[in-house]
């Protein structure tokens, strides 16, 4: 799979840089790895000299979501508590957001490296007390760079689009590394994660592009739980971002708390499970294609009877997983865009990088 894939008869040239960022996620994958592999030695001794009680992952939009896959992945396999968190809440609010700022490690995430709010909590958490700040960024050389004491930098997974695809999941793919090599979990196991990705491209693209483009559908739902609550809130952004179509994201078991009245078959419920609580939230998959939904389930192995189904690997760590549930919601999205013939690359509305004045979220 490559950035030659077929196009369909009504895609055209829209969305064509993002389609080409989405089937090269594979190749980038393996340069970002390489790279954290060389920069493991520097990551642990930067580790040991910041030693803190808690982390707080930080980004605005995608990256506050990859946030919230990056702090449930780092405590599950560190062990260390972790929050991810909006990085406007530790501007503005920062007696509610830092307990112990100088025993804290603050992670900023930002695909630009310029964007206000995350410079601002920077700023917030300086002024706290705050000692120890990483930084994970597509490009150097820019406030989140310069005042962050050790980055990840993933300049291989710059991007044309303003939707975010290849960078966040690179970006996350560092997030968790950086927790395997701190955790000593064998970051090796994402090794495999190119490979991976380069088959899933293949065998699902058409099936995304089916559900992105049926007709009958005008709601989106998705499900994730864990670490794959960030994921399902990516992939309800990327569907409005892309598509501007309605989409949702919940905690799978939530969903019976309500949203659930919203199904009916026009919605199609998207679970990415995981095996921990498989039963459980197969469970809820069930129970929405009862009530008239489609169901499409990610899943790791050969489980998911009753839907159509996405079979991940499942040989793999759960703390390596969640990148590979990218591919297939971000195609569906584009899918989608290009059947109501919008262009992915630049949604109405948005921009690359929110930029605002940086001094008014100082003190005051």
């Amino acid at each position: 799979m490559n950035a030659e894939t077929p196009r369909t008869p009504e895609s055209s040239d829209l969305g064509r840089h993002t389609l080409a960022e989405i089937v090269s996620q594979p190749d980038i994958w393996a340069a970002a790895y390489a790279l954290l592999a060389e920069q493991s030695g520097a990551l642990v001794a930067a580790w040991q000299r910041a030693q803190p009680r808690q982390v707080i992952f930080t980004g605005c939009g995608s990256t506050y979501y990859l946030a919230r896959t990056a702090a449930a992945v780092f405590q599950g396999v560190v062990g260390v508590p972790a929050r991810g968190l909006p990085a406007s809440e530790l501007a503005l609010y920062p007696e509610q957001t830092f307990a112990d700022p100088a025993q804290t490690l603050l992670v900023a995430v930002s695909r630009s490296g310029t964007t206000t709010e995350t410079a601002a909590a920077l700023d917030s958490f300086r002024r706290a007390g705050g000692r120890h700040v990483w930084g994970i960024t597509c490009h150097s050389e820019t406030p989140v760079a310069d005042e962050s004491d050790f980055v990840l930098l993933t300049d291989m997974a710059q991007e044309h689009s303003v939707a975010q695809t290849r960078s966040f999941s690179t970006m996350l793919l560092m997030a968790q590394g950086m927790a395997a090599v701190v955790g000593d979990a064998g970051v090796t196991a994402l090794a495999v994660l190119p490979d991976a990705g380069r088959r899933l491209l293949e065998f699902t693209y058409g099936l995304a592009t089916q559900w992105g483009s049926e007709v009958g559908l005008d709601r989106f739902f998705f499900l994730g739980s864990g670490p794959l609550y960030g994921i399902a809130c990516e992939a309800a952004l990327k569907m409005k971002e892309m598509s501007i179509s309605h989409s949702e994201a919940y905690h799978v078991l939530e969903f019976r708390h309500g949203p659930k009245a919203l199904v009916d078959d026009s919605a199609l419920v998207v679970g990415l499970l995981g095996q921990r609580g498989l039963r459980h939230e197969a469970a809820v998959l069930l129970e929405t294609a009862e009530m008239g939904a489609s169901t499409l389930v990610l899943v790791p192995g050969r489980s998911g009877a009753g839907h159509v189904t996405v079979h991940l690997p499942d040989d793999l760590p759960w703390w390596a997983m969640p990148v590979l549930y990218l591919p297939v919601v971000q195609v569906m999205a584009l899918a989608r865009s290009r059947h109501k013939g919008l262009n992915a690359d630049a949604p109405r509305n948005l921009s690359a990088a929110v930029h605002l004045d940086r001094a008014a979220f100082g003190p005051g």
